[in-house]
């Protein structure tokens, strides 16, 4: 019986072990502080930007800052037309050898940024040492000839030689002086002077950038033969490019030399460039039935690349007042993109300049309608943008206020 009674209290024991949750099972969770993971979030999210800044007075005349006013306007029609960017024709240049030779240095590459002048290939040439040499001949031989003429005309004065000797002398000077031009001018058409070089130098040949601008395209490798034919790099300046345009038929009435465009690439896609239509082509492409419009842009920022492709709206009726309704415009040049947001820099009778994230809507020949953000009579930063942007993104890494 005692042994039925013990094994009855273990049995109990058990049960009420089980039906009771132990008290440190929510010790961790009570210890742990609920707004842990909040504050941790809190303290490492972005800081917001400000929405007001004020300039000094000096940093304001730095930044050269131009307002107007937010208007009402008709925005003229416009067609879009697809394109890409192209170098000017006349801010191009070829880099080529007018010698045959060899490769020795090379001292750029694709990409690089070169002022004229710069030092880009040294070439090894025997036809330029040959031209070195025949040139030092030609014109030792012609001195020595004159020299001559010279001394025999004096003598033949003297009646000591005979008239006809010292004319003799005279011809053959002067045949010599034209030959040694003749070779001073196949040593110029290599590009190099006639100045007196080292024996061991006078084999090399040095070809400099003609324009200053980015090297497109690199031919040039030590070791390579090389001939005047061939392009040893092509560099391309593009401070003023061209949008070359495709314009179809149906459109080919509207557009014309002169019109005004705004340009957006699709790598820039916020970015509008300023431009005007230049001149349309008077070819039809066979099998695109399209014509060339160029359009004249400037590499404002230095985001230009060659072959990046956009879209350039184009004005195709001159005029304020062609047409539709009056909507709210500002200059393209008064907007921006700030912290993810299209933005205006508004500014106020306090002289600080307030940020008003703003809603666009069709743009056309330099202008842009306002949705949402702006009202009429509000003055916007239109030059100048830039410099407000950078202090208002230079406040969230704690710098004093300008």
């Amino acid at each position: 019986m005692k042994r039925l009674a013990l094994h009855a209290a273990c049995w109990c024991l058990l049960a009420a072990c089980r039906a009771a949750p132990p008290a440190q099972a929510h010790a961790p969770e009570a210890a742990k502080p609920a707004s842990d993971a909040p504050e941790k979030d809190e303290h490492e999210a972005h800081e917001e930007l400000p929405s007001r800044i004020r300039l000094t007075a000096e940093a304001e005349k730095d930044a050269r800052l131009r307002l107007e006013e937010v208007k009402l306007s008709r925005l003229a029609p416009t067609v879009d037309l697809t394109g890409e960017i192209v170098p000017d024709p006349d801010q191009m240049a070829r880099l080529a050898a007018r010698a045959t030779g060899r490769v020795v240095e090379v001292r750029f590459k694709e990409g690089d940024l070169v002022e004229k002048g710069a030092v880009m290939v040294v070439l090894d040439s025997t036809e330029l040492a040959r031209a070195r040499a025949m040139w030092t001949g030609a014109a030792a031989r012609a001195e020595a000839a004159q020299s001559a003429a010279v001394r025999l005309a004096a003598m033949a004065q003297q009646g000591l030689v005979p008239s006809q000797q010292a004319a003799t002398a005279e011809a053959e000077a002067k045949a010599l002086v034209a030959d040694a031009t003749a070779a001073r001018q196949a040593l110029s058409s290599f590009g190099v002077g006639v100045a007196q070089v080292p024996p061991d130098e006078a084999s090399r040949l040095v070809l400099r950038a003609p324009i200053s601008g980015a090297v497109v395209m690199r031919n040039a490798v030590v070791g390579d033969a090389v001939t005047p034919e061939l392009s040893l790099a092509t560099l391309v300046n593009l401070g003023q490019a061209y949008f070359q345009a495709r314009l179809f038929e149906r459109n080919l009435a509207q557009v014309q030399a002169g019109r005004q465009a705004d340009v957006r690439l699709h790598a820039y896609p916020d970015a509008v460039l300023s431009g005007v239509v230049e001149s349309v082509g008077h070819q039809v492409d066979p099998v695109a039935r399209t014509v060339v419009a160029r359009i004249a842009v400037k590499n404002t920022n230095g985001t230009l690349r060659v072959g990046l492709f956009g879209t350039a709206r184009v004005v195709v009726d001159h005029g304020a007042n062609a047409g539709g309704n009056e909507v709210l415009t500002v200059p393209t040049s008064a907007v921006t993109r700030l912290d993810g947001n299209t933005v205006a820099f508004v500014a106020n009778p306090d002289g600080q300049f307030e940020v008003h994230p703003v809603t666009l809507g069709a743009s056309a020949a330099g202008r842009v309608e306002v949705l949402r953000g702006l009202t009429a009579g509000e003055k916007v930063v239109v030059e100048g943008v830039f410099s407000l942007k950078s202090v208002v993104l230079k406040s969230t890494f704690g710098e004093e206020e300008h």
